[in-house]
Parts: structure tokens; sequence; C-alpha cells
């Protein structure tokens, strides 16, 4: 059976339940019929959980709790229904600081924990750039042109050498513009792409000839790695709330 994906970080406190449990008609206000929730309609298949590090505490009990008797209730009925799914979940945050700082419950972090896979950011994987780069100029390539478009060497090389803050979504999205602004030629060139220069800033870079925006983003880098991912900590060093830091962090893929 396909897998199903929900966005835990796009799902709204009200409709949680609703999305993940379900709810029979007339059990609120525009509940005019009857919807099987996201746990039951996965069962004997797999649920994909994007971005669950953006639960608020009160919402990571309810999952915890249906998770662990793998049953439950629908808004509006009295009746549990069991249900049995493999879940997949991901986030970008660091899972530990966020339990450390009281952020993310332990005992659900151990509920789904059972197998961790770290995904390094992009510019870390530098031979997976070319490879991805090019499956997308074959799909943008055949959606705009009509045909399969491929790299030049020079292209090839600006891409492994650039820094991607934006990992795969950006990678991605760069290919596909790229395709859709190139000439008549069925080869991406190096001029085809239109890359940030923030991503490209160098470490040594002297802070004079930096924008704001970099100093800013290279700030925060500097303060996470010195708190060791303790993000309260970096949070407090920088003068700001932790909300602040994530949402920084997000703007900066960081």
């Amino acid at each position: 059976r396909p897998m199903l994906k929900v966005d835990m970080g796009a799902v709204s406190e009200t409709l949680f339940e609703s999305e993940l449990f379900g709810h029979r008609k007339g059990a609120f206000t525009g509940a005019v019929s009857d919807r099987k929730g996201k746990l039951a309609e996965a069962s004997g298949s797999s649920l994909f959980m994007d971005e669950i590090g953006n639960m608020p505490l009160h919402l990571q009990a309810k999952l915890l709790s249906a998770l662990q008797n793998r049953q439950l209730t629908a808004l509006g009925s009295n009746h549990p229904v069991s249900f049995d799914i493999r879940l997949i979940c991901a986030t970008n945050r660091n899972i530990d600081a966020m339990v450390a700082d009281g952020a993310f419950r332990e005992d659900l972090l151990y509920r789904i924990n059972t197998i961790r896979l770290h995904l390094p950011p992009l510019r870390q994987r530098k031979d997976d750039i070319l490879v991805l780069a090019r499956r997308f100029a074959a799909e943008f390539g055949t959606r705009y042109r009509g045909c399969e478009m491929s790299l030049s060497d020079s292209a090839a090389n600006r891409l492994v050498g650039y820094h991607w803050p934006g990992n795969i979504r950006e990678l991605r999205h760069a290919v596909e513009k790229a395709v859709i602004i190139s000439g008549s030629s069925d080869t991406l060139s190096a001029s085809d792409f239109e890359l940030s220069t923030v991503a490209s800033v160098s470490p040594e870079m002297p802070k004079a000839a930096m924008t704001i925006e970099e100093m800013e983003r290279q700030m925060i880098s500097e303060a996470i790695d010195a708190c060791k991912g303790n993000l309260s900590a970096a949070a407090q060093q920088l003068g700001i709330t932790r909300q602040t830091l994530y949402n920084k962090m997000r703007r900066y893929a960081l």
C-alpha cells in the first residue's frame, strides 16, 4: 500500500486531532461528514510524519498515547480503533537538544527512535550533488522542453563548488530555474545557474566584506558550535529567544 505523509509543521493545533485521528460527522463546526485520520488510513502501510520537531508539547502527549496503545479515538466517537503502521519521522532540528531544553518529550523520542538515520547537509555529500542535479535536469527538461537535459562540465563544477545552504530543495529549484531560463541548447551551462553569494561566504572572509545577513548567519553558526548544539545556551549567548533562534536557523538553513 502507498506510504502516506503528513507535514506536522503545517498542521494547526486545532486540526491536529482531526488530521491524525479523524472525526465523526458533527464533532465540531464544519464537520459535515465522517473523516478517517492519517493513522487509521495508513494502517497496514507506512506513515511519514515530516517536521515532527515542530509539534507543541501538549500534542506530543496525545501522539505518544496513540502510538503506545496502537489505538485511536476519532473526534466525536467513544469507540477506540486499532491501527498498525510503520512510522517514519523526520526533523531538521537537533532533537536531543530539544529534549534537554524541555521542548520535546523524552518518552516520545524513545518511542519513535527505534532506528535513527542522520542525513548530513548536501555540502558534506559532494558526490550526491551531480547525481541529483542530473536527475532534476532530466525531469524538468522533459516537463518544460520535451527532452532530457544534461549538464556541461562548467555547470557541474559550479554546482559541486557551491555551499547549498538550502540543501536538496535549493538544488532542485536551481536546476528547474536553469532549465526554464536557458537557451535552446539541451545542455545547461554554468551561466544558466543563478546561485546566491551568501552561501559561498568563506569563514576567512573579512567581516568588512560581508553583508549583514552573512554576518548574522556566521554568528549564529559559531554560537551553536560554541555551545555544542545547546540551542538555549546559543540563544542566550546571542541575546535572542530560543524561538527567534529557531526561525533564524530555518531562514539560513542551519
